[in-house]
């Protein structure tokens, strides 16, 4: 592992002491070059406990359903998809800037608005079709 920075955006940055990369055999096709050589990276981010990331970011991030967070706040990505180990810390270390810079951006509030006038009334139109088909299916005394 290097001491450099992991680039965010222009404001942020991650140390690269706050990753942990494990290397492991690449499951799949690949034959010999798979069974013997550790290709694939195991990168682990504490987002509940990285100092360097801001609270509001912070929260957004542990707030998103993803199943690559754990219960305790830790980001786990697993790249396999290169034959090399370079390229898939490289693959690994891009997928981390990408979970990050999702949640930069703070979501707009949603304003609530009330149905229109019309909208009411195609509403209850669409209704009574609907009430006027299943009226026709009820059985009737054909006597």
């Amino acid at each position: 592992m290097g001491t450099g920075l992991i680039e965010i955006s222009a404001q942020l940055a991650i140390p690269e002491t706050e990753i942990v990369e494990r290397f492991v055999r690449a499951s799949g096709a690949g034959g010999q070059n798979v069974n013997k050589v550790s290709t694939a990276v195991e990168l682990r981010f504490d987002v509940a406990g990285s100092p360097s990331l801001p609270e509001p970011l912070r929260q957004r991030l542990l707030a998103r359903r993803d199943r690559r967070m754990t219960g305790e706040g830790v980001l786990v990505i697993d790249a396999q998809r290169f034959r090399t180990q370079d390229r898939n810390r490289q693959d690994a270390r891009e997928r981390l800037v990408a979970f990050i810079q999702t949640s930069l951006s703070v979501p707009k509030a949603r304003v609530a608005t009330k149905p229109t006038y019309g909208s009411k009334l195609r509403r209850l139109d669409q209704k009574k079709e609907r009430a006027q088909v299943k009226r026709g299916r009820s059985t009737r005394n054909w006597e």
